[in-house]
């Protein structure tokens, strides 16, 4: 038999041991149900070879790998959750076509402390100044945090209510608009609600109290909400 040729043992595939251990890696991988770092595998130590990366770097950035991809899905989940109805972030607002806008304090919000407080917040004003503008740039700033966020809007809350109410559904559907640790009612005051949707707004504002935030816009000024919902003690929870 005649010798083989200079450089072809470098030709040869992987030695058999070699080829089992990268099988049982593939297959682990599936086990474990990372199927992103199981596609990336053969890319990962092809870059690890090409650069000498030890094997802690060389697991690091196969890992590296399925933590993008798992935070894109959870991202993708909480966007689609939140029910955001357009695509604001806070960089969005042009505070010079609303000078009486407090930047300072917008930016002291984006920084989300509030969250940690359970704290509330109501945007008040009249109709174009940009206050859904704001809640669903501060919603998305959550969302991205990785927080749990609804919007809805107060007459779509009552009518989900009312209707789950009518189905036995009542606790579910309040324990649903409590679960978020932010929730944004838009639209608040904008047509006056029955007694049956008032009372639902309380409950939810009440289940919600030091356990999450709200955000609120409105239009009403602080100083009808008592005669809207001909209930000063409903005024004074939404306002707490």
């Amino acid at each position: 038999m005649s010798p083989a040729p200079a450089g072809a043992a470098e030709d040869l595939p992987r030695s058999n041991p070699e080829a089992v251990i990268y099988q049982r890696l593939r297959e682990h991988l599936g086990y474990l149900r990372l199927p992103d770092a199981a596609a990336a595998l053969p890319g990962v130590l092809d870059a690890a070879r090409a650069a000498s990366l030890s094997p802690t770097a060389t697991l690091e950035r196969l890992l590296a790998v399925e933590v993008e991809a798992t935070e894109a899905r959870r991202l993708a989940s909480l966007t689609r959750f939140a029910c955001l109805p357009a695509a604001y972030t806070l960089a969005d607002f042009d505070y010079s076509a609303q000078p009486g806008v407090d930047q300072a304090l917008i930016r002291d919000l984006a920084t989300l402390r509030f969250l940690d407080e359970a704290a509330n917040i109501l945007f008040i004003g009249p109709p174009g100044v940009g206050k859904t503008m704001l809640a669903i740039g501060l919603a998305r700033a959550a969302v991205q945090a990785g927080h749990r966020v609804y919007f809805t809007t107060a007459e779509d809350l009552a009518a989900r209510c009312a209707r789950a109410a009518r189905e036995g559904r009542a606790n579910t559907c309040l324990r649903f608009f409590a679960g978020p640790r932010l929730l944004v009612i838009d639209e608040f005051g904008y047509r006056r609600l029955d007694e049956a949707a008032n009372t639902t707004l309380f409950q939810v504002i009440s289940r919600r109290y030091l356990k999450g935030s709200v955000i609120i816009t409105s239009h009403a000024g602080i100083g009808t909400w008592a005669e809207r919902f001909a209930d000063p003690m409903t005024a004074a929870v939404l306002l707490r």
